[in-house]
């Protein structure tokens, strides 16, 4: 399996996640590194559901991040 980008943001306190290429796959949690686990198991469980209900898995998109500084 490919991997998915996943974009994790949080106020220092909670945290959430979601997955661009697959609407609606989304997970929360108290650090970024539980999000990441929790996503594993979102993206798993959003891909086996879409192929249960017989609908086409989005291939994942070619993503890059970066952190731009501002002055």
């Amino acid at each position: 399996m490919n991997g998915y980008a996943v974009i994790i943001e949080g106020d220092g306190e909670s945290f959430s996640g979601y997955a661009p290429d697959l609407p609606g796959c989304v997970a929360a949690g108290s650090s970024p590194s539980e999000v990441e686990e929790l996503m594993r198991d979102a993206i798993r469980l959003h891909i086996e559901s879409l192929r249960a209900h017989g609908e086409a898995v989005p291939p994942p998109s070619a993503a890059a991040a970066t952190v731009v500084d501002v002055a």
